[in-house]
């Protein structure tokens, strides 16, 4: 009796663990379903990564701003002003119309090329490449601006030409050639890590246009073969190589920062050592605050913080393609799908290489590791998705008829365009081409017009009133009119 009694209350509670995880997974789906649920998502995403990153970089940079500078802050300090700056690109991008992007993103491609060209002349070197831009106490690197430029003007003309992209000359000019141009240029900094990321803008262009498999799997082996040349052509290109192969053959040279990775990551466990409490920062790690900012989350805040990292990640490629597939506009999906897979194949790079998948690029992490460039553009470019959110076309009818809401009247967001897709042009009946000159039209057409004429001359006489002694002499000694006169039988 006892034991019916535990299976009956068994069975009652799992009939009621499954209406809770009905009852939520209900409500979820009903709170994605509203017309600004990607818009809000893009924000918490947005969010948690800026506030993750300012406490990491905090945490990270305190001895490296103690043995450069006069305080424990001086590092922390300058990325919150490049915080602040950003915060102000993102709302300059929530706020400009998608339609003057779209316009001007040529002439901005071409002020990136001019930058671009600039830089290799009064530029400054770091780290091996000259590729900054130094105005007082704040750096600046066009390569970043170069990425979104490429992206905005790439999407345009690919949707400009839509109906010829089955066309392989239409699919890849000018676009390849722009492209091809921006990396020379690039790695005559000389820039890996920028290069990378604009193979993977380039490759996402095309991915999303509808490029047959057969290309990617050609610039795949092309890809390949330049890398192998780029290794030989350099000896530190060469040397990061052979250090991915076998980081144990200096491990306290070359591969000195890929094994202190590990040690951090490994040291952190599951829950890490606490924040601020990483020992890697005391120039184990070299870098720790700018390309190996995840092994430090590793180590403080153990498999959860990059858990947590790599959740905000993923949410970000789920929002970014969802906002993608659900705006009309073939430019806004595009440019949204573009953006997404360029942020998180950035973040994906820089973790692989990290945990030793991938050699070492120099790609930061976005929005959590250090820079002033970066940061900046990438808040902008989340400034962008959250606008491309604000167009999906249930946004748009909630916007414009019930209000910019809480959160738009604070901001002073403008309502978004209405999607207007282009006039498609009627056909135009051709004319019947004039007859040439001695030429005798076919027996078929000439006798129709024949009989076209002789029931036109029918017609005319039948429509033609007949004199009243006309119609007396017509009519014979019957009394009847001839049928040829217009009478009838």
């Amino acid at each position: 009796m006892t034991a019916t009694l535990s299976s009956a209350e068994e069975r009652k509670r799992a009939r009621q663990d499954r209406r809770k995880r009905a009852g939520l997974l209900t409500v979820l789906t009903a709170w994605l379903g509203r017309p600004l649920a990607s818009f809000h998502l893009v924000l918490a995403v947005f969010g948690l990564l800026t506030v993750l990153g300012l406490v990491m970089v905090l945490s990270a940079s305190s001895v490296v701003s103690l043995d450069t500078g006069p305080s424990v802050y001086t590092v922390f300090k300058k990325q919150l002003l490049f915080v602040a700056i950003g915060s102000v690109a993102f709302w300059i991008a929530l706020r400009m119309p998608l339609r003057l992007m779209r316009q001007f993103s040529a002439p901005a491609l071409a002020v990136c090329f001019a930058m671009l060209v600039l830089v290799l002349i009064v530029g400054k070197e770091f780290y091996g490449a000259r590729s900054w831009f130094v105005v007082g106490p704040i750096s600046f690197q066009p390569i970043e601006v170069a990425k979104l430029a490429l992206v905005l003007w790439g999407a345009y003309v690919l949707v400009q030409k839509k109906a010829l992209l089955h066309q392989y000359r239409h699919l890849l000019v000018p676009l390849v050639p722009v492209a091809l141009l921006m990396f020379a240029l690039v790695m005559m900094q000389p820039d890996l890590g920028g290069t990378v990321t604009l193979i993977v803008v380039l490759f996402a262009l095309l991915w999303f246009a509808g490029a047959p498999m057969r290309l990617f799997g050609a610039a795949a082996i092309g890809g390949v073969a330049g890398v192998v040349v780029l290794s030989l052509n350099e000896g530190y290109r060469l040397a990061r190589v052979l250090t991915f192969l076998n980081p144990e053959a200096d491990p306290s040279g070359k591969g000195l920062q890929g094994l202190q990775a590990k040690y951090a990551l490994a040291d952190g466990g599951l829950f890490g050592k606490g924040l601020g409490q990483g020992q890697s920062k005391w120039e184990y790690l070299p870098n720790v605050h700018n390309d190996f900012i995840f092994a430090l989350i590793g180590e403080e805040l153990g498999f959860l913080g990059c858990a947590l990292v790599l959740g905000l990640f993923a949410m970000l490629a789920v929002v970014g393609l969802r906002i993608a597939a659900r705006n009309i506009d073939p430019w806004i999906r595009m440019v949204a799908a573009t953006l997404t897979v360029w942020l998180v194949g950035q973040a994906a790079i820089n973790i692989a290489y990290v945990v030793g998948l991938l050699p070492v690029t120099g790609i930061t992490l976005p929005m959590i590791s250090a820079g002033g460039s970066s940061i900046v553009v990438t808040m902008f470019v989340f400034g962008i998705l959250a606008n491309c959110a604000r167009h999906e076309p249930e946004s748009v009818a909630a916007l414009r008829s019930q209000g910019p809401g809480r959160f738009g009247r604070l901001m002073k967001l403008p309502a978004p365009d209405v999607y207007n897709p282009p006039q498609k042009r009627k056909p135009v009946r051709p004319s019947t081409p004039p007859r040439t000159a001695g030429r005798r039209e076919p027996a078929t057409r000439r006798t129709g017009t024949a009989e076209r004429q002789l029931h036109e001359r029918r017609r005319t006489r039948r429509s033609v009133p007949v004199p009243e002694h006309r119609r007396r002499s017509a009519r014979g000694r019957t009394g009847h009119p001839r049928a040829d006169e217009g009478g009838r039988h």
